[in-house]
């Protein structure tokens, strides 16, 4: 094993350490990357040959997300990692996108990057210490690549932009920004943001490409100490004299191709012809011919005629100018039993969003390294085959739906509103129906109008442009809302989502070495005139939430008790929580500060809940009638539980209109009654209640002023006391004879016939 050798650098007001020689000696390049007492092992190994049959090259990026590094066990059933979660595929993608433009043309060697949490402090964020960490592991490896990049967070916190800032100083930041890029150039971006300007994310970019400058510091420092020699990739090149045969034989049917036809399915058809009867004319010639190469000189034959004539006529595939959207239309309400449901339509895009509104405790359970417990608002995309009008399996969502899902969810989040004025889990769902690029956008704009015709109080509509970069180096070419050519043939997918007052999200991928900021400075402005047209088509299908929810979302209240109480509320082994939600049909959550939210879809059993959820929490109060069970009786009176686990006395003398010689004349084990609550002793708790003041319509007064002296002590305004509760008050058997207050005609005496 070689002698571990470790390099610093600060970024920010944090250090970085990286250290390489100890760990991993076989792979091709490895290093530890530390920041705090987080710290990332990251890994890249090549195979020394291509697989057969390869058009493509094949690199993969994972992220590694271990609960150790927390000292935790895994959640699972098996307490061992699984499935990646979210925020691991997450990562992954964030790591992978600055990597895989600086590779190799037409390499072919499969390429693994790896990068396993070994430590988290649950203070400093580990996805930038994934790009940093991936970065310095190619440089330092015998792998050819064109780095180094670094990654930097940016926030906005009071005013100043700071590089890297810890999980807890981001709670108080308007912008999480994640930029990486080369010495010279930016080459990704990713931003979540809440209604930022365009001009704030312009100086929020130069401020990171500025500040990650000290990474490529560190990393070309580390190359020229200990870099392993770069090894030769293996290429798939075409033979230069086949390649000029192809192109010789294709002429000028391409060109016109593309000029004649801007509608994409007649394109298709057609290059489908000319891409089958050139691949057929050489294999007649020679078969030993491979036809992948033919085909791939085909198409790119198709790229260059359709970038020339973007950049040198200004005219895109379908016809249109750069700042053209395509046809727009939208609907809601096609969903009758969903909560809210949206339509978005772009040219061929089309996307269906639906909502479900839940209860707190229906709120996503998270189980990773980061601090977030649970998450109230979930957005999902889905992709199915048929929206490309193709076949293959449904294996659950791929990394680009997880990533796109994701991005439509950062970019609505800022209008979602507050868990304490809109106390729901909130779940939107997207449909991709058809797709001819931006479904991500087209996501979001559905969304949007989904979450409206539901009638959650979001802030303002939300909507989303793709823009898209085609350059030869002396000329560029920006252009608004690309389709799926645009997106497969250009160099840039620069993806805007915002409201009328400001950027909500950010997303850029490049297949080239980087853009300047002042090219970003101009897709910003022109992904903004774009919004606002697409905005003003969105509001006039439906321009703001309804008033109302949905009538098949649950309704939600909330009220708040003493946390004393929440034990009264549960009952033991959770029955009364359980006897609440049955009796009821509601849906009781209860956090630990003593909000309790009931959720109910009958208006009139969710106000009951509410009103025996705080007469449990609150105690029986004077003169309140209650219906209770009859739980145990006595010769001298009645004991009914009114409550769980609280319970009063009737005495004999309260328990019908006329005299009773037995308890059980009128009451019976089991049965439930009507009582009112007469007295409540302040130092004991026992309770009196009167059965015959319900059955006489008797105000309190009236029934306290008829209700018989015994039990002993006073009330607590000074007048007798009726104590209840069990045991203690069994009365005086000889204060049934008599009359109290005139209310009844005396009784005679030696009535009580044994």
């Amino acid at each position: 094993m070689s002698e571990e050798r470790t390099f610093t650098t600060r970024v920010g007001a944090h250090e970085m350490t990286a250290a390489t020689g100890r760990l991993a000696p076989q792979a091709g390049g490895a290093i530890t990357l530390q920041m705090g007492d987080s710290m990332v092992l990251a890994t890249a190994t090549m195979s020394r040959y291509a697989r057969e049959g390869l058009d493509f090259f094949p690199l993969s990026v994972d992220f590694e997300e271990k609960m150790y590094a927390a000292g935790r066990i895994p959640g699972s059933f098996f307490r061992r990692e699984g499935r990646p979660t979210t925020e691991a595929i997450l990562t992954a993608r964030l790591t992978d996108r600055p990597l895989r433009p600086l590779f190799p043309k037409n390499m072919r060697n499969e390429v693994q990057v790896i990068v396993t949490t070994l430590s988290s402090d649950s203070i400093h964020h580990l996805d930038i210490m994934a790009v940093n960490a991936a970065s310095i592991a190619l440089t330092v490896s015998d792998i050819p690549w064109y780095g180094p990049v670094g990654g930097v967070r940016v926030g906005y916190i009071d005013g100043q932009f700071v590089a890297n800032p810890t999980i807890q100083e981001m709670a108080a930041s308007s912008l999480d920004l994640r930029i990486a890029g080369t010495r010279d150039a930016i080459i990704m971006v990713e931003a979540g943001a809440e209604e930022v300007s365009e001009a704030l994310l312009i100086e929020a970019l130069n401020f990171g490409h500025a500040a990650l400058q000290p990474l490529i510091d560190l990393q070309l420092e580390m190359q020229a100490a200990m870099g392993k020699p770069k090894a030769t990739p293996i290429t798939d090149d075409t033979d230069p004299a086949l390649a000029q045969a192809v192109t010789d034989r294709l002429g000028s049917r391409v060109r016109d191709l593309v000029r004649e036809y801007e509608d994409r399915h007649e394109r298709n058809e057609e290059m489908d012809e000319i891409r089958e009867d050139t691949v057929n004319s050489f294999l007649e010639e020679d078969s030993t011919l491979d036809p992948r190469i033919i085909r791939g000189v085909i198409a790119d034959e198709l790229k260059n005629a359709v970038r020339d004539r973007i950049l040198y006529e200004g005219i895109r595939p379908d016809g249109r100018g750069y700042t053209h959207i395509r046809p727009l239309s939208s609907d809601v309400g096609l969903s009758p039993r969903a909560h809210g449901s949206g339509l978005f339509k772009r040219g061929e895009t089309q996307v269906l969003a639906l909502v479900a509104l839940g209860t707190p405790r229906e709120a996503q359970k998270l189980d990773g390294l980061y601090p977030e417990e649970s998450r109230r608002f979930i957005h999902h995309y889905n992709f199915p085959p048929f929206s490309t009008g193709e076949t293959w399996p449904l294996r659950g969502p791929k990394r680009r739906e997880i990533g796109h899902g994701a991005l439509a969810q950062t970019a609505l989040e800022p209008v979602i509103p507050a868990e304490e004025s809109f106390p729901y889990t909130i779940r939107v769902v997207s449909e991709v129906l058809s797709s001819n690029g931006s479904t991500s956008q087209a996501s979001i704009c559905a969304s949007s109008l989904a979450l409206m015709d539901c009638g959650v109080p979001i802030k303002r509509a939300v909507a989303g442009v793709a823009m898209g970069l085609v350059t030869d180096g002396k000329k560029y070419a920006i252009l608004t809302d690309i389709q799926g050519v645009e997106d497969h043939l250009g160099d840039m997918d620069f993806k805007v989502a915002g409201t009328s007052a400001g950027v909500t999200a950010l997303q850029m991928d490049i297949k080239i070495g980087g853009i300047s900021t002042e090219m970003m400075a101009e897709a910003l402005e022109q992904a903004r005139q774009g919004r606002m047209i697409i905005l003003e088509s969105m509001a006039a299908t439906l321009a703001e939430p309804r008033p109302e929810l949905s009538k098949w979302a649950p309704r939600m209240e909330s009220i708040k008790i003493d946390p004393s109480k929440i034990g009264a509320v549960i009952g033991k082994g959770g029955a009364t929580i359980r006897s609440l939600e049955e009796n009821y049909d509601v849906s009781i959550d209860i956090q630990d500060d003593g909000t309790i939210f009931i959720a109910g879809i009958d208006g009139v059993k969710t106000d009951e809940a509410i009103d025996y959820i705080n007469t449990l929490t609150r105690g029986p109060e004077l003169g309140q009638v209650y219906t209770g069970k009859v739980v145990r009786i006595e010769s001298f009176g009645a004991f009914v539980e009114l409550l769980p686990g609280t319970d009063g006395m009737v005495h004999i003398s309260q328990l019908a209109s006329q005299r009773l010689d037995r308890v059980e004349d009128a009451v019976k084990l089991g049965d439930e009654v009507m009582v009112m609550v007469t007295d409540v002793d302040e130092s004991s708790g026992k309770i009196r209640l009167s059965r015959q003041a319900v059955l006489e319509g008797w105000t309190l007064e009236e029934a306290r002023d008829r209700d018989m002296p015994g039990g002993g002590g006073k009330r607590s305004n000074g007048s007798s006391s009726r104590g209840g509760g069990r045991g203690g008050d069994r009365g005086d058997r000889g204060d049934r004879g008599g009359s109290r207050g005139g209310s009844r005609p005396p009784r005679r005496g030696g009535d009580r016939r044994n």
